[in-house]
């Protein structure tokens, strides 16, 4: 699948990559971000043309504007990791991976910014290779051990838990905090605390030092969650279509103007388009969007 992703893309965004696997010293990884500031950062209006170009047409030049103007986007995420043990350069080799993927699956109907649809992907990539490289055994299968390899640390902080060998009670609460079942929490920490070179050992020689693994978290949200809120919004998203068309027209267009489109349409001049009082414009207003709910919410629940 990657293999057949890389070669629909341009030949330069391939060679970007290469670029940025070998990029891992110093002077080489300075010059590749200089390279990719000749990318210019796209508009909203612009994502959308280059990304139906791309879509529609195979347009290979739409295709590297637009990944190009995102490069800047994955090193800023590959150096939020940059402390997992991986080479930069490898961190934004994969991070540019996910991106093409990105630009395979993106939909510029769905109404998402490219840069936020493409941060997930960035990121599971990432994800990857840093798992790939934490030991030859491999590790974080499934979505919960992924949550747990990369949240642990910032959970035992938030519940002021130090230790690594977790009692049974601190397991229960670090599993409790990140939604996950024990059984993970626990076999994860194991497995995290056994690593081929261990960065359970203290940073310094003081006997109240913290461990390496602590200090090396990921505060922001994790990539399954991200994706289940996209998920979910694209699902609300097609329910509201669904239910709009429901609704009588004047109904529709009424509820349309006063919650669903900004500026938001005044009452009074709903009242003066459709020839009925302010009251009245509130009361459909009012009775289209209980309906709308109510419709949605049986067909969610149901």
């Amino acid at each position: 699948m990657k293999k057949e992703i890389k070669n629909t893309l341009p030949v330069s965004q391939n060679v970007g990559i290469v670029a940025a696997r070998g990029a891992n010293d110093d002077s080489g990884l300075a010059q590749y971000i200089q390279d990719i500031q000749k990318f210019p950062i796209l508009t909203a209006e612009e994502e959308y043309e280059f990304a139906s170009q791309w879509i529609k047409n195979k347009d290979s030049s739409a295709a590297e504007k637009l990944v190009g103007s995102h490069l800047r986007l994955v090193v800023s995420v590959a150096y939020d990791f940059k402390n997992y043990g991986v080479p930069v350069g490898e961190l934004i080799a994969s991070g540019n991976m996910g991106l093409m993927q990105a630009l395979q699956k993106f939909d510029p109907e769905r109404g998402f910014r490219f840069s936020t649809y493409a941060m997930f992907w960035i990121k599971a990539e990432i994800y990857e290779t840093i798992l790939n490289n934490w030991s030859l055994v491999k590790i974080g299968t499934s979505a919960n051990q992924k949550r747990i390899f990369f949240n642990l640390a910032r959970a035992k902080r938030a519940l002021g838990i130090m230790d690594n060998n977790l009692t049974d009670d601190q397991t229960k609460q670090i599993a409790e905090y990140l939604d996950v079942p024990e059984a993970d929490v626990k076999n994860m920490s194991t497995r995290i605390s056994a690593r081929d070179v261990s960065l359970n050992a203290p940073v310094g020689n003081d006997s109240d030092a913290t461990d390496i693994l602590s200090n090396m978290s990921d505060d922001r949200q994790s990539i399954e969650e991200g994706i289940e809120q996209l998920e979910f919004k694209r699902k609300g998203y097609e329910l509201l279509k669904k239910h709009l068309a429901d609704l009588p027209e004047r109904d529709r267009e009424i509820l349309r103007a006063r919650r669903l489109t900004e500026p938001v349409a005044t009452l009074e001049s709903l009242s003066k388009k459709y020839n009925i009082s302010r009251e009245r414009v509130r009361q459909i207003e009012e009775r289209a969007f209980n309906k709308l709910r109510d419709a949605i919410l049986k067909e969610t629940q149901g």
